[in-house]
């Protein structure tokens, strides 16, 4: 019988090796850095891992899926079961703020506040911030960027295009 401490370093040690997937859209962040990695378990001896989506049709969550499989089969596990869930939605407040300065480095610029923090009857638009220059002279070109969860900006003091990652 797996004593309780043993369970625990082995959960400990799939969650490691789950977490350091990275996000085939934007290579320098990982799962957990993104915060759709939501939980690992053991159950017996199988690794169940539980992904939420960015959105509900993220094109990248299959290759997230078999990159963690791949992963944790590699790292000695043999049997991993990864689920998806769309409840509660993902939402930017659980991206890590490691997570967001990489995206900043990379050229991204992160979200600039928690989700639920909009408040009074018309919502106003916050300037986003160049990732390059630091301007906040910017303007959103595209709702939609290379990705659904991003939008394009250009930034009207450096003339530079960057993607923003959207606040939901």
């Amino acid at each position: 019988m797996v004593s309780a401490t043993a369970t625990a370093a082995t959960r400990d040690e799939a969650w490691r090796v789950a977490a350091a997937v990275v996000d085939p859209e934007v290579p320098v962040l990982t799962i957990e850095d993104l915060g759709v990695l939501r939980s690992v378990e053991l159950e017996g001896e199988v690794v169940r891992v539980v992904l939420t989506p960015t959105y509900s049709g993220c094109p990248a969550i299959d290759q997230m899926r078999d990159d963690v499989l791949l992963a944790l089969t590699a790292a000695g596990f043999r049997e991993v079961r990864v689920d998806f869930t769309l409840s509660p939605a993902w939402t930017t407040d659980w991206m890590s703020e490691e997570g967001k300065r990489k995206l900043e480095a990379y050229g991204i610029a992160p979200p600039t506040h928690r989700a639920g923090e909009r408040s009074g009857p018309i919502p106003v638009a916050i300037g986003v911030k160049c990732p390059r220059c630091g301007s906040l002279r910017t303007r959103e070109v595209a709702r939609f960027g290379s990705t659904a969860c991003k939008s394009h900006f250009e930034c009207l003091a450096c003339l530079e295009p960057f993607d923003h990652f959207k606040v939901h």
